[in-house]
C-alpha cells in the first residue's frame, strides 16, 4: 500500500518545490535568496500571524503599507520596508489572476515590491543587502517562480488559458508566453502586446 505518510515540514516542502519551479524555468538566483522565498512561503500558511507580528491590520493596502514605511524611523523603517516587499510578491506570485481582475494591475504590485525591496536592501544589515536587492532586481522573475509553486501545490486554481494570455499581455512574462506556447498558442513579439 502507498499509504505512506510524509512528514515533511513545510519548509521542506516549499524548499523542494521552489528548486524543482526554478530549474523547470531556467531562474537562477543565489542560495539565500531561494531560501528567501522558501521562509517567506513558509511565513504566509499563517497570513494573520504574519501580520500580526508586523503590527499592521490584514486589510491594509499596500500604498499604506508603502507610506508607513517611509514615515517610520530606526529599525521598524526596515521591517516595513521589507514587509511591504513581502506582500507585495506573496500577493502577485499567489494571487495574480485576482489581481488581474481589479483595478490595480499587476504591474503595481511590481513596481511596489521591487522599489520596497531596494529600499529594505539599503537599509539592511550588510550580509543581507545582496538578497533584498535581487529580490528587486528580479521582482517579476520570483513572481514567476510563485505563480507556478502556487498552481503546484494545488493553494489556488491554474490559470485558464485567457487569464494566462491576459498576464502575458500585462506584463510580459517569460513564464506565461512560455506556458501558451506549451498550449499551441501563437504569439506575436513583445511589441505587439497591449499596454
Amino acid at each position: 500500500m502507498d499509504n505512506v505518510l510524509h512528514s515533511e515540514t513545510p519548509v521542506e516542502y516549499f524548499k523542494e518545490v521552489v528548486e524543482k519551479v526554478m530549474a523547470r524555468q531556467g531562474f537562477r538566483s543565489s542560495e539565500l535568496s531561494s531560501f528567501y522565498l522558501v521562509q517567506l512561503l513558509d511565513d504566509f500558511v499563517d497570513l494573520d500571524r504574519r501580520f500580526t507580528q508586523a503590527e499592521v491590520e490584514v486589510d491594509t493596502t499596500l500604498a499604506e503599507l508603502l507610506c508607513g514605511a517611509i514615515a517610520s524611523e530606526g529599525g521598524r523603517r526596515f521591517a516595513r520596508f521589507k514587509l511591504t516587499g513581502d506582500i507585495a510578491l506573496f500577493m502577485s506570485g499567489f494571487f495574480s489572476d485576482s489581481i488581474t481582475r481589479k483595478q490595480v494591475e499587476l504591474d503595481y504590485y511590481v513596481r511596489m515590491g521591487g522599489y520596497a525591496y531596494g529600499y529594505a536592501a539599503r537599509l539592511s544589515p550588510h550580509d543581507a543587502a545582496s538578497v533584498f536587492l535581487e529580490l528587486s532586481a528580479k521582482f517579476g522573475r520570483f513572481v514567476d517562480v510563485l505563480n507556478e509553486v502556487s498552481e503546484e501545490s494545488s493553494l489556488t486554481a491554474a490559470a485558464g488559458i485567457l487569464r494566462l494570455y491576459e498576464r502575458w499581455l500585462q506584463t510580459g512574462s517569460k513564464r506565461s508566453e512560455d506556458r501558451l506556447r506549451e498550449e499551441g498558442i501563437l504569439l506575436g513579439t513583445s511589441a505587439d502586446r497591449i499596454h
